[in-house]
């Protein structure tokens, strides 16, 4: 492994085109999180309201039924109480390698040929090759723009642990980017590990030192939770979800805290410019509202490749 690392320093056409192919497959993979990890998570917390009101319901009866003694039948229970993992039980559990993948319209099990990157969608022309319903040109999208934020990492960071660190960073900005703008969530098992991930990037200084990266974090998670309430005292309403916070703290760990004004100037000027292209494009209803984690993985990413060079000369032209 040492020795191919090594190659693909001293070869970079070489270390970009192994980047963009497996790109290509992580790209696949990230689809298949985009679309199942909300609904994993939705039908976690439907099970966990149903076991809350199955609960609720066995403590009201036998608060109703009074302290039993001998000659007391207490009620049954039973049946009301494993009514919702009978449900849970008969429901088809979803992970992300569970159940295999099939056309949302006719069911049709994907076969492997029919799952390769790119070059599936190409040869089916975009339709399913068993109904042949109009198969979403986002797939194949999501799986080129993974491979090319790859190739541009390493473009612009190099081949080096630095490198990879970024390319991972940036595929992890896309999922969250796509989870977000189709459901308004920004889930913590991805936020939380990230935040993680970019301390012990920068335990070896790959892109800040540990302490800019542990400021950077708290930073990242209080300017945004100050917005979020003062906002909330100003006008009796939630400008952004708590999702927001943890990804300018993991942007903030992977980062610095130098960076963060940098990312939020650049998430607003981004939110604006998309916010008003959606309104005028497509006639978008100025009062739904917007996911603001696109805007922050967009500019976090600016700020990953850029965001020095950009602070270096806004103050040289100070």
């Amino acid at each position: 492994m040492t020795e191919f690392f090594q190659y693909l320093q001293q070869h970079p056409n070489a270390a970009f085109f192994f980047i963009a192919v497996f790109g290509l497959l992580i790209g696949s993979f990230l689809n298949v999180v985009i679309y199942r990890l909300p609904r994993m998570m939705e039908a976690g917390w439907l099970q966990q309201c149903e076991q809350f009101l199955a609960d609720h319901q066995q403590r009201k009866a036998e608060a109703a039924a009074g302290p039993t003694n001998h000659n007391t039948v207490a009620p049954d229970l039973t049946h009301e109480a494993d009514a919702p993992a009978e449900q849970a039980a008969t429901t088809p559990v979803m992970t992300l390698s569970k159940p295999d993948s099939t056309c949302p319209h006719c069911g049709h099990k994907i076969r492997a040929w029919e799952n390769i990157p790119v070059l599936s969608y190409l040869a089916l022309r975009g339709r399913c090759s068993s109904c042949k319903a109009t198969i979403s040109l986002r797939y194949p999208v999501i799986e080129l723009v993974t491979a090319l934020l790859g190739v541009i990492c390493l473009k612009f960071i190099g081949v080096n642990a630095a490198g990879l660190a970024a390319v991972a960073l940036s595929w992890t900005l896309l999922t969250l980017s796509m989870i977000d703008f189709d459901t308004k969530l920004l889930p913590d098992s991805i936020t939380m590990p990230l935040l993680w991930a970019g301390l012990i990037a920068n335990s070896f200084s790959l892109f800040t030192d540990l302490e800019s990266a542990l400021w950077g974090a708290i930073g990242g998670y209080m300017s945004l939770w100050l917005v979020f309430h003062g906002f909330r005292l100003l006008t009796g309403k939630e400008g952004m979800g708590h999702g927001d916070f943890k990804l300018l703290a993991a942007l903030g760990a992977w980062l610095g805290w130098q960076v963060l004004p940098l990312i939020i100037l650049l998430s607003s000027l981004v939110g604006a410019i998309i916010g008003i292209g959606l309104i005028v494009i497509r006639g978008r209803d100025r009062n739904i509202p917007i996911p603001f984690g696109p805007y922050l993985a967009i500019a976090g990413f600016i700020a990953l490749l850029w965001g020095n060079a950009i602070i270096s000369s806004y103050l040289s032209t100070l």
